[in-house]
């Protein structure tokens, strides 16, 4: 009796063992994937059970069982991370929880270019196929809200950046972040700023920035161009900028800027309004802000783009006359 109970504990040892190298052979044997590279996604929430059936789903050929199996055997199973996942030929069953246990979630990206405006940024997001849509039917001010702006007008609030972010992520996610870098850009460039600038408060020197983004082909004009427009501002000149109007006809701008939007009042219209527009008209980057809160002394009050993507800066009306014949006139005989 004695010997037969011997007999059990080592065909159970066997089968112990056995089963161990099973599952050791299993953890370290690539697994069949339905293409390769395979974009998958583990819902958040998800017990291991769960995680396993979505792997499988995602056309992973692995055995939901084992995997589960295996999860409890590594103590992996209660870390699986939430995230949009990509694996290639050649991952193993315990690679694969590696994987999902360390949050190596698959990277999008979405390019943030300065001088879009808010409309071009939501576009930006709403073609993206790796982002989530959430923002899609609400209005600018319910975005803003929801994303814990106190601002009533989105243009300017959003710093131009490529934003990486983990497929399937919120799109309000990419908006909270490009809002919080450009409050803590501006703040951090308008405590640095030069003296006996025309700003009442950061967000005039936000809107002038854009301008400044606006009005500028080269990054070398972007000084000179911010000193034109205070050299205005403080001489009591209308700024008479194209970009303002551009802005204020919105949709209703089909390419060509007449005479008649010229004179047609609008907020945005700085051929008729004095002083800064009510709100940016873009999104400036760094370099646009910096030239905006440390521009250079000049006695410039005039400028024309050349055509090549540079501008020609006058210090009296004759001179701007000369320039806008020599480079305007020629190519609009």
């Amino acid at each position: 009796m004695k010997r037969l109970f011997f007999r059990l504990i080592a065909l159970l040892l066997l089968c112990a063992v056995g089963a161990l190298g099973l599952l050791a052979w299993f953890a370290h044997t690539p697994v069949h994937l339905r293409q390769s590279p395979l974009d998958f996604t583990i819902e958040p929430g998800s017990p291991m059970k769960q995680v396993a059936r979505q792997v499988v789903e995602a056309g992973i050929d692995v055995e939901p069982f084992a995997l589960v199996l295996l999860s409890r055997m590594t103590r992996q199973a209660n870390g699986i991370k939430a995230g949009s996942y990509e694996v290639e030929t050649g991952v193993t069953p315990r690679g694969l929880l590696d994987k999902l246990t360390r949050g190596d979630v698959s990277q999008a990206e979405l390019p943030l270019i300065e001088g879009w405006s808010f409309r071009q940024f939501r576009n930006a997001l709403d073609r993206h196929p790796d982002l989530r849509h959430d923002s899609a039917g609400l209005g600018d001010a319910e975005i803003l809200r929801r994303i814990g702006a106190a601002a009533t007008h989105p243009e300017g609030l959003f710093f131009p950046d490529t934003y990486l972010f983990a497929k399937r992520s919120s799109d309000l996610d990419i908006l909270r972040r490009a809002y919080r870098q450009q409050q803590k850009v501006l703040l951090r460039e308008w405590e640095q700023r030069t003296d006996g600038l025309p700003y009442r408060d950061p967000y005039q020197a936000l809107i002038m920035a854009s301008l400044i983004e606006k009005e500028t082909g080269q990054a070398k004009d972007r000084p000179l161009v911010a000193s034109v427009f205070i050299n205005r501002l403080q001489a009591g000149m209308l700024l008479q900028t194209d970009p303002t109007v551009i802005y204020g006809l919105g949709t209703d701008f089909d390419g060509n800027l007449r005479k008649y939007h010229l004179q047609s009042d609008s907020p945005y219209n700085t051929y008729i309004r004095p002083g800064l527009p009510p709100t940016p008209i873009a999104m400036p980057g760094v370099a646009a802000l910096r030239a905006a809160l440390h521009p250079p002394q000049t006695g410039y009050l005039y400028f024309v783009a050349r055509g090549d993507g540079s501008s020609a800066f006058s210090r009296t009306l004759d001179e701007h006359n000369r320039a806008v014949a020599q480079y305007i006139r020629k190519r609009n005989p």
